[in-house]
């Protein structure tokens, strides 16, 4: 879980002209805990596909939380990208959290 991990920076307010806080912030902070838990407990590098199957998140949406991750406000973790290794115009990705939550 994101707060055994003292990630509470992690939820939030995000960004954009059709954010409503009222409505988006408790599914948004729900994703990023969702993406969060598959980022820790997966096996290294994942697809935004596998990460959609493990979180039932669509891949967009994966691909905004993991942008969030990286940014100060939401902990300013190093979120990695790489080529698949196999399907050439796919993506994987690795999260690096900061050191102090690990």
């Amino acid at each position: 879980m994101l707060h055994a991990h003292g990630q509470s920076e992690l939820f939030g307010p995000r960004d954009g002209i059709t954010f409503d806080p009222e409505r988006d912030t408790g599914p948004l902070n729900k994703q990023a805990q969702d993406v969060w838990d598959a980022m820790i407990g997966g096996d290294g590098w994942l697809s935004l596909r596998t990460l959609a199957q493990i979180t039932k998140h669509p891949e967009a949406s994966i691909s905004a939380r993991l942008r969030d991750f990286r940014k100060q406000r939401f902990g300013g973790h190093m979120v990695e990208k790489k080529r698949h290794p196999w399907r050439a115009r796919q993506f994987v990705y690795r999260l690096v959290p900061r050191e102090d939550v690990q």
